[in-house]
This record gives C-alpha cells, sequence and structure tokens, in this order.
C-alpha cells in the first residue's frame, strides 16, 4: 500500500466517523494542551466532562497560573495520577511568566516544558500548529502494528523506533492536524483492542494483519504489568463535629492531597486492636472506643491494588486531641470544608457513604 493512499483513506474514514469532541473545535495550544494531558491514561468519556469544567474555571492559560494548587488538585479529583495536576499547574505559570503567555509553536520548543513529553508536544504542535510530525498512541501502535505488519514487540525501544519510522513516513505534508487526529480516532472507534471491525474496514484489503488473520496477535506487548497489593487502615478521629485529616506529603500515590490517618499493613486486613500502629495503640491504651466499619473498600490503579478498611473514634478530650494534632500533623475540618480540600476519590467516596 502506498503511504500517500494510507493517509487519503484514513482522512476520508475521518471526515465521516468523527466524534464530535469540544478540544477538535479549537486550534488554541491551550486548550489542546488542556485536553491531551487530561486524557492522559484517560477514557475520552471519563475526560470530557473534566475538559469542560477546566475551561470553564479556566477559559485561559492565565487564570490556570493564577490558581492554588489545592484548587486545581480539588478539580482534579477522581482523574488519578496526581502528578498530571501539578506539572499541568507548574507548566501554566511557566507559559505565563516565561513566554508571556504564548506557546511554543514547534515539537522541539514544547519538548521543554514542564510535564511535556513527545506524545504532548506532537499533538500541540500538528493540532495548533500543523507542524509535520507524527502524533504516536496507543491506538496509532496498534493500527500500523496490523495495517503493516509490524512484529516487533512494541513494549522495547526496537519496536517503538520501528512504529515510529513508519509514522514518520506516513505524515501529509500540510496535513498533520487533520491525519493525526484521524489515525488516533481509527485506533479509537474502528481497528479497537478487541473485535475490530475488519469487514467495514476501509483498509482491509490491504491490512497485513486481517490478510494473515493476526488481529488478536499485534500489536505484539510481551511486558507484562506488575500489580502490588496494598492493605490500607484508615482511621476517622471525630472531635466536636469535626474530622482530622492530613495532607500526603511522601512521594508516594495521591501526593499533596488530604486523607485520614493511615495505618498501613504488608498483609490481610488487620481488626484495630491487633494493628502495630502508634496512633491505633494510644487511643486503645486511653480507651478510647475504635470502631470499625464493616465495608472493605476495593481501589484499583494501574499498578497498585488497594483493599481498605476504615475505623473510627470519638475524641473529646481538649488536651488530648490537642497533642494528637501536635504529635500527628492532623488539623481538623467541619464536613463542608472537607468538601472542598483535593482528596483521593476513594475518600471521598467513603465520605459520600458516611457522611456527604
Amino acid at each position: 500500500m502506498k503511504n500517500t493512499n494510507f493517509a487519503e483513506q484514513i482522512i476520508n474514514w475521518y471526515q465521516n466517523h468523527q466524534r464530535n469532541l469540544p478540544w477538535r473545535t479549537t486550534t488554541d495550544p491551550y486548550r489542546i494542551w488542556l485536553s491531551e494531558v487530561i486524557l492522559q491514561q484517560t477514557r475520552v468519556a471519563q475526560g470530557t466532562p473534566y475538559y469542560q469544567k477546566f475551561i470553564h474555571k479556566y477559559p485561559t492559560v492565565y487564570d490556570l497560573a493564577a490558581a492554588p494548587e489545592q484548587e486545581v488538585l480539588r478539580l482534579w479529583q477522581g482523574l488519578g495520577y496526581y502528578s498530571r495536576a501539578r506539572n499541568l499547574h507548574a507548566c501554566a505559570k511557566t507559559i505565563v511568566s516565561e513566554y508571556k503567555g504564548v506557546f511554543p509553536d514547534t515539537y522541539r520548543a514544547l519538548l521543554k516544558l514542564k510535564g511535556v513529553g513527545g506524545y504532548t508536544a506532537a499533538a500541540i504542535a500538528s493540532f495548533a500548529f500543523n507542524e509535520t510530525v507524527p502524533v504516536v498512541d496507543g491506538n496509532v501502535y496498534r493500527v500500523l502494528s496490523r495495517v503493516f505488519g509490524i512484529t516487533d514487540d512494541i513494549s522495547t525501544a526496537k519496536g517503538q523506533k520501528e512504529i515510529r519510522k513508519m509514522a514518520e513516513q506516513l505524515v501529509p505534508e500540510g496535513r498533520a492536524n487533520v491525519y493525526n487526529q484521524a489515525i488516533m480516532e481509527f485506533g479509537a472507534l474502528q481497528c479497537t483492542p478487541q473485535n475490530p471491525a475488519c469487514l467495514l474496514c476501509p483498509v482491509h484489503a490491504q491490512c497485513y494483519a486481517f490478510q494473515h488473520g493476526q488481529q488478536h496477535l499485534l500489536p505484539v506487548k510481551k511486558k507484562k504489568i506488575s500489580i502490588k497489593q496494598r492493605y490500607f487502615h484508615y482511621l476517622v478521629i471525630r472531635h466536636h463535629h469535626k474530622l482530622l485529616m492530613q495532607q500526603r506529603t511522601a512521594q508516594d500515590i495521591w501526593s499533596g492531597l488530604y486523607e485520614f490517618y493511615l495505618a498501613e499493613h504488608p498483609q490481610q486486613l488487620q481488626p484495630a486492636a491487633t494493628l502495630d500502629d502508634p496512633l491505633f495503640r494510644t487511643l486503645i491504651q486511653k480507651e478510647i472506643s475504635v470502631t470499625e466499619i464493616l465495608k472493605v473498600y476495593q481501589h484499583q490503579l494501574t499498578h497498585q491494588r488497594l483493599s481498605v478498611k476504615f475505623f473510627a473514634a470519638d475524641v473529646n478530650d481538649k488536651k488530648f486531641m490537642d497533642s494528637l494534632l501536635q504529635r500527628f500533623n492532623f488539623a481538623p475540618f467541619s464536613i463542608d470544608e472537607i468538601k472542598d480540600l483535593p482528596k483521593p476519590i476513594l475518600i471521598n467516596k467513603f465520605l459520600t457513604d458516611e457522611y456527604f
């Protein structure tokens, strides 16, 4: 198949089948950048409402740069990978302070921005400025592997280099903006991971995978994702209609978000009295009742699986409470105040079940 024919066929398909998505109606690099960051590791259906919320709250890069980080994290709540939100915020500040609010207009220059990798830089460069660079995401890996019979493992440097080389050859000069959108949409809707619609595919006659019955084998990706199991025990301390929370500061999941006191255990979830933890022990020694909330919450992250149990305790003695606040770096919040804090979606789910 000639490369020019492939690009033309994919673009023709796109013009008849593309979804009406809000970031496709603009060449504003701010809006394109925002959509691409939100859609990393996020499905379009989930990411679209977040995009609309961010555009409503921060219609320009100046608005985003001026926002408090805690507000940005709160608006991001539920999308996960919160480093994306922090990098988004930091990058907005850089655009305003160092570039006077104007995005760089080339792929190479965009790569210098914080949190902007090769994929995002190519997306902005081609969608906003029509630079002839390929955008290579998971959909593109799949389409090119199948159509052109690329059998190298795409989790390896060799496989990625092969795909990149092919992608660069395919981008039509002067039409990078529409072509890159088209091939990604083609992978999302037509050449899907499971059960691709091959008989209705405009390039199936020239497709290597279709001709050889290898749709289920391509792309080749042998590297397995290792899933770590973790067991969390949260302690909800109540004091005069307020709940004690603390901000996560460790370089771990949910850094910068607010949660209850956490005791992590390497094995199956334990009863409160058996936990080898300083705060649980302190409350039990003070004969303060620690009540187990029977529901166990399960939370799946890309590389981690969390099993989470919540406990609750009422502390009324002010002197003892002051010592807890100092020793464990707590802060008391009312329910209304907690609603405005940036929190992991798991904590928000528990609060919705029990308090909101």
